[in-house]
């Protein structure tokens, strides 16, 4: 279970970043890698959203009351 906690949060933080760069500089990475509205570009963020609920899950849901 770590190490999904783990992959969830580094998927966060590389989703943060972009967001980030696409305020300050109008540059968004992921399109620049993967190529704009393509299957991969979606697929990225698909995982960082199911990553960021997968940790208000862990957080605040029924995986984070032990």
């Amino acid at each position: 279970m770590k190490q999904y906690q783990s992959l969830a949060f580094l998927l966060v933080i590389i989703g943060a970043l972009n967001w980030l760069l696409v305020g300050l500089l109008q540059l968004n990475l992921v399109s620049s890698i993967f190529g704009a509205n393509s299957l991969l570009e979606k697929v990225i963020y698909i995982l960082v959203g199911l990553a960021g609920l997968w940790l208000a899950y862990e957080k605040w849901g029924k995986g984070g009351k032990k």
